[in-house]
């Protein structure tokens, strides 16, 4: 296969354990003020309401927002089931930027390092900028540059994610990979006209309850990223 010369990187699953991260930063933001309660169903909660509050979005019923403005509205939104009301506006805003403060897949830092060295990279995710620089810098992703939806003015699996990502870096869809680890984000890319690779995260809603493998055609698909890269020759 022709080496792509862009690879952009779906990151919440595919690069970065949101499940136990939430639930950690969860449990030490709120177990000191005496909650307690199941961290891992709060954080599995708090990612339900991901999809369902961006179709709000890209439906056109509300105008576009940074992801960090949705995850607030989302936090607001499940408390109550949790019993927990009256958080001090310090650790609202604390808690809510626990999704800047996510742990990579042990092999994200080193596949993508690898994969830098013959291609460009970005992440084309739905999180917004300042949130990707500090995943970036907690974990030691070294992009070329940070795209998705905050460029796009939209969330995929929308056509323009993915399009104005290819017109940042002034290349023909063909010339770009999608990389995810969830088949309806590769679907969308390949739509698009983007190539596009998978990668297991067969954990990432817990034991046994993500991707294990692609659902849909690809063009190439790796048990992580390094195996991804030896896949493409890099």
């Amino acid at each position: 296969m022709q080496t792509p010369k862009a690879l952009f990187f779906d990151v919440f699953g595919t690069l970065v354990d949101w499940r136990t991260s939430i639930a950690r930063e969860a449990e030490a933001i709120l177990k000191p003020l005496g909650h307690s309660l199941d961290w891992i169903a709060f954080a599995d909660a708090w990612r339900d309401e991901y999809q369902p509050a961006m179709d709000e979005i890209r439906s056109g019923r509300l105008p576009f927002c940074k992801l960090d403005v949705l995850h607030r509205r989302n936090l607001e939104r499940i408390l109550p089931g949790f019993k927990i009301a009256g958080l001090p506006e310090d650790t609202m805003r604390n808690l809510n930027l626990a999704w800047h403060r996510l742990d990579a897949w042990p092999d994200s830092a080193p596949g993508l390092a690898r994969l830098k060295k013959q291609c460009r990279i970005a992440p084309v995710s739905n999180g917004n900028i300042s949130l990707m620089v500090d995943l970036a810098r907690r974990n030691g992703f070294p992009w070329d540059a940070i795209l998705g939806s905050e460029i796009a003015g939209d969330f995929k699996p929308k056509p323009r994610v993915y399009l104005a990502a290819c017109e940042a870096l002034d290349l023909p869809p063909g010339d770009c990979m999608m990389v995810a680890a969830h088949s309806s984000d590769l679907a969308s890319a390949a739509r698009s006209g983007l190539r596009t690779g998978h990668i297991a995260r067969p954990d990432e809603h817990g034991p046994g309850k993500g991707e294990a493998a692609p659902a849909v055609p690809v063009d190439v698909f790796g048990s992580n990223l390094e195996d991804l890269a030896g896949k493409l020759g890099l």
